[in-house]
């Protein structure tokens, strides 16, 4: 029996002979092309969606919803309805974020509506995750694109802004809940407690401006060679600015410790 498991297995996946490594170039190019093509299709997708609500489109079809709609057109539940708007806003308010800069993606864009549509590599749960938060999203995108603009450190190509875009999505998913609406019984911890809080949340605005300055795609030791200056500039050490830029980029106070806390 285990043999002839074996020869099945043998006659359903043949052996191939190893590729080359132009070969394995050549495979690896056609997968990237086709991850573009669905994240691409999923950016699309959104475009419709939100054009398609905007219109209203189930009320000439006899829907009294757009839940009811999807459902019975799409075969998809009430949920999934709602997240596909929720997707559509957050990537319209990134796109609209982008088009406002002058970029070289922006400026593809108006030309290009097929490139109108690229998606930043974000996954729908991220997207849904900042849905509710929009404005704090394209606000963020374009005072980071408008920061690199002037100073000159970075072209604002489309891996650049791609970047800009993928880390300000996740400084907003990530940035540190407000302190607890309680106090401790004790008001020295209490105290103690909130001076700590307000302690990580100007690390964090901290952060915001080193990311601004040296972008989350650069090393430590790439960002300590932009960010010296103007940490010296500011009066605050070098080693409390990296620290902060790694708290902004993973929300976590331990990439504080040791330096601010």
């Amino acid at each position: 029996m285990g043999e002839q498991n074996e020869d099945q297995e043998h006659v359903v996946e043949p052996a191939r002979p190893p590729l080359s490594a132009a070969q394995a170039r050549e495979v690896t190019a056609g997968l990237r092309a086709a991850m573009d093509d669905v994240r691409r299709s999923v950016a699309v997708l959104a475009a419709r969606v939100r054009d398609a609500h905007a219109a209203r489109v189930w009320l000439p079809l006899g829907y009294s919803s757009w839940a009811s709609y999807c459902r019975t057109e799409f075969g998809i539940s009430r949920a999934q309805a709602y997240r596909l708007l929720d997707v559509a806003r957050a990537l319209a308010a990134i796109h609209g974020a982008v088009a406002a800069a002058d970029t070289e993606t922006s400026r593809t864009r108006d030309t290009d509506p097929v490139a109108a549509a690229l998606d930043y590599g974000l996954s729908q749960r991220t997207l849904i995750a900042v849905s509710a938060r929009t404005g704090d999203v394209a606000e963020l995108i374009t005072r980071r694109l408008a920061t690199l603009a002037h100073s000159g450190l970075q072209a604002l190509d489309e891996p650049t802004v791609r970047a800009v875009v993928r880390q300000a999505v996740r400084n907003i998913s990530t940035a540190p809940p407000p302190p607890p609406i309680d106090p401790h019984a004790d008001p020295v911890v209490a105290a103690l407690r909130q001076e700590v809080d307000n302690l990580a949340a100007r690390s964090h605005t901290l952060g915001e401006l080193m990311l601004e300055v040296a972008p989350a795609y650069l090393s430590d030791t790439d960002a300590a060679n932009v960010l010296a200056l103007l940490c010296a500039q500011i009066g605050e050490p070098l080693e409390h600015g990296l620290a902060a830029r790694r708290y902004a980029m993973s929300g976590d106070r331990r990439a504080l410790h040791g330096t601010v806390l």
